[in-house]
């Protein structure tokens, strides 16, 4: 196994570990079901040397998995091969300087909360625009938008928008950052038509009834 970067190891060492544990081989794992990846593509997830798609990761976890150790424990194993393969890509994809996700409970204004979104964006790993429009609903977060927000040129157009673009950052815990925004429009756009946007997400989700649109979903 490739051990040239120690996270992207990890999570290699991690789907050998659940391979094994099945008994089952790479082809096996890719006549497992219809439409599984192919047994090349299973055979370099768990090489080392190459950090795979998260498709990928999730066929290998669903596959390797027992009937019994499923119902025990299919929810943590996801989890920690989500932990595994974001810290694989923020090693091989993120830029040095960034050695932590951003705070946003210290954004105070707009050029605040561009920063810290695309910190984020770096932080998570650096998810292509097509594959952020993959990860959320259909239209949600359009490629052309998750670009320019990336680059800094613009910031999410409402909430909603915002919400979208942290869930396909694999953002669980979205509040800090609705909070985050509210206080970016009142202290920078105060009289802006679209902070009144902010300040309803905001008392939505506070009281525990915010839309469909307000779920993260990684």
């Amino acid at each position: 196994m490739d051990r040239t970067v120690p996270a992207r190891a990890d999570l290699a060492a991690f789907l050998r570990g659940l391979r094994d544990g099945s008994g089952m081989t790479y082809d096996q794992m890719a006549r497992h079901v219809h439409g599984a990846p192919s047994k090349a593509t299973f055979e370099r997830a768990a090489s080392g040397t190459v950090v795979p798609a998260w498709e990928t990761v999730v066929a290998f976890v669903s596959i390797t998995m027992t009937p019994k150790a499923w119902l025990m424990r299919s929810d943590i194993c996801e989890l920690q091969a989500r932990k595994l393969w974001l810290a694989a890509r923020r090693a091989t994809r993120a830029p040095y300087y960034v050695h932590k996700a951003p705070d946003p409970d210290i954004v105070w204004g707009v050029a605040d909360l561009s920063r810290a979104l695309r910190d984020q964006h770096i932080w998570s790993g650096c998810p292509s625009p097509r594959e952020m429009e993959r990860t959320v609903s259909p239209g949600r977060l359009p490629s052309t938008t998750a670009r320019r927000i990336i680059q800094g040129h613009i910031l999410p157009v409402d909430p909603a928008q915002a919400i979208a673009f942290l869930n396909a950052c694999y953002v669980r815990e979205v509040l800090p950052w609705i909070e985050a925004g509210l206080r970016a429009m009142e202290h920078d756009r105060p009289h802006h038509v679209g902070t009144y946007a902010w300040f309803k997400a905001h008392q939505q989700m506070r009281t525990g009834s915010p839309d469909r649109d307000s779920q993260a979903v990684a």
